[in-house]
């Protein structure tokens, strides 16, 4: 009998989401491209909403008022740490809510400072990129100047 596959997501894939397949002379930010990465963008949003829903019930279901100091300082400890990671989280979904407004306003895929693609590859890696790998270099270069780092 041959094996079944497991139903995993591919190593490719983000979010679930196969990577779009650009075709010779395809203009930048068709509609199938734009497509492509509102799905993309709002199956990152889901999975970030559900890990929210998930964080919720863990700390109601795993709370408790343990009579060991370190037992309590710990779960204190884990539930700061889950707390700041869903506030990191909560930042990017309002950056892909924000790259959503772009995508329906037609001005997705383009550097907010010089107005160049950003690039397929780029926005496969980074949906919600408003710089081109360029300006982005240059502000990095910049910010290690000013903070001497």
């Amino acid at each position: 009998m041959p094996k079944k596959k497991a139903a995993t997501a591919s190593p490719l894939t983000l979010h679930g989401q196969a990577p779009y397949k650009e075709k010779k002379g395809e203009e930048y930010m068709n509609e199938n491209q734009r497509k492509h990465f509102k799905s993309l963008l709002l199956a990152w949003k889901q999975e970030l909403m559900e890990e929210v829903d998930r964080t919720v019930s863990h700390m109601k279901d795993e709370a408790a008022n343990f009579p060991d100091p370190a037992d309590r300082a710990t779960q204190e400890e884990e539930f700061s740490l889950e707390l700041r990671t869903r506030d990191r989280e909560r930042k990017l979904i309002k950056k892909i809510d924000a790259t959503i407004e772009l995508l329906d306003a037609d001005e997705y895929g383009y550097c907010d400072q010089c107005g160049v693609d950003i690039g397929i590859r780029r926005l496969e890696a980074r949906p919600t990129a408003t710089l081109c790998v360029d300006c982005k270099t240059l502000d990095e270069i910049k910010e290690k100047q000013v903070s001497g780092g």
